[in-house]
């Protein structure tokens, strides 16, 4: 499914049996656009867990990948300190993130998305798990460094809670350069 106005809803099942589309979900194998570019963490350079992908509006598919280190690693929650990465294809790699071209790596489980079209009022929970829009934030406005275009925001005590680490009770926030050809991530807690 494409992102578009207004703001969707994601809401999250277990897959049933592998997603090999380009569509958002989450977890499992990411199906990459071109070549793969999993990216590793800067101080474990290792590879970083896939947990997931975001289909960009236009006919043609185009996509947004998230990763973030998965050990106990301070800086998770920083968008520019190479422990996390929102890989846009076609697009560029950010300049902190060095990646391989590895086709598969660490994983969270795979989730099937839906996106279900949100009424005004509907997403103003900071907790409600979304695609475009605005983003509601956990501690305060924290936007990356420079000009960015909100993506999603993920909620960690939804059904992610058992796969991701955004501390304790945390928010994800993804976001696109204003060409759409770069992305960056951040997240908040209690």
């Amino acid at each position: 499914m494409t992102i578009e106005n207004p703001p969707y809803r994601l809401l999250l099942t277990p897959a049933e049996k592998p997603i090999r589309e380009h569509v958002t979900k989450f977890g499992g194998a990411p199906v990459w656009v071109n070549e793969p570019q999993w990216p590793l963490s800067r101080r474990l350079e290792r590879p970083m867990m896939f947990i997931g992908q975001f289909r960009l509006p236009g006919p043609e598919p185009r996509m947004a990948y998230l990763f973030m280190t998965y050990d106990d690693i301070d800086c998770t929650y920083e968008s520019e300190a190479g422990e996390n990465a929102l890989i846009v294809q076609p697009g560029r790699v950010p300049p902190f993130v060095e990646v391989r071209a590895d086709v598969h790596g660490p994983a969270i489980c795979e989730y099937a998305a839906e996106l279900d079209v949100a009424n005004p009022g509907e997403l103003d929970d900071v907790y409600s798990s979304r695609i475009g829009g605005l983003p509601t934030w956990l501690q305060g406005e924290e936007h990356p460094r420079g000009a960015w275009d909100f993506l999603f925001q993920l909620d960690s005590v939804g059904p992610l809670g058992n796969d991701v680490n955004f501390g304790d009770a945390g928010v994800g926030y993804g976001f696109l350069s204003p060409d759409e050809e770069e992305g960056r991530f951040l997240w908040q807690c209690c």
